[in-house]
């Protein structure tokens, strides 16, 4: 789902504003292991980290009956970064369902329909990279495309651009159900503009 050169981006990004809000900084850390967050003000750019990732924060509405995944190590994840010359969002949210994947996947795509032409492809597991379209060369956005031989149990669910992205993964549950994960992906400026 993300590309190489984005995860460098965003490790750079942390980076640059962890090391500029140790001067001058607001932060915000409740008590509540829900809404554990961080959020860093400073002149040189603005950073939010916390666990408060949700349907609604992906921009989309959440499943009917749908709840929180609550196996170890699937926190949800909000990040986002904004500098005055570039800006990175990652939003990510699990959930799991009594439903079936092809219910789920129906429900998502016509949801997502209103961000744009929806890409269905098919991964062995979640987590497979999208590939670009890599013939414009200029400053547009590239197009998502499926990688691999789109064959597998789980399907990605995806809409936009490299740079502004929902991607929505639906794979079937162990035994019974369904397991899908919300991700909102938003960059703007050039990687070298860190």
């Amino acid at each position: 789902m993300l590309r190489s050169h984005t995860l460098n981006l965003l490790g750079s990004v942390i980076l640059a504003v962890a090391a500029a809000s140790l001067c001058a900084a607001q932060s915000q850390m409740p008590q509540n292991d829900q809404d554990e967050h961080l959020d860093v003000r400073s002149s040189v750019g603005d950073l939010h980290l916390g666990k408060d990732a949700n349907a609604e924060k992906v921009g989309l509405p959440l499943y009917p009956g749908a709840r929180p995944k609550t196996e170890k190590d699937n926190d949800p994840l909000n990040f986002g970064v904004f500098a005055q010359s570039f800006g990175f969002k990652i939003v990510i949210a699990k959930y799991e369902s009594d439903d079936q994947p092809a219910k789920i996947t129906d429900f998502y795509r016509r949801r997502l329909k209103k961000y744009g032409k929806v890409l269905e492809c098919h991964t062995p597991e979640h987590g497979g990279d999208a590939k670009w379209d890599s013939h414009d060369d200029d400053k547009q956005s590239k197009q998502l495309k499926c990688e691999g031989d789109n064959a597998g149990p789980v399907t990605e669910l995806k809409v936009g651009t490299e740079d502004n992205q929902r991607v929505v993964a639906i794979e079937p549950g162990n035994g019974a159900g369904s397991s899908f994960t919300l991700v909102y992906l938003y960059a703007r400026g050039k990687q070298g503009d860190i």
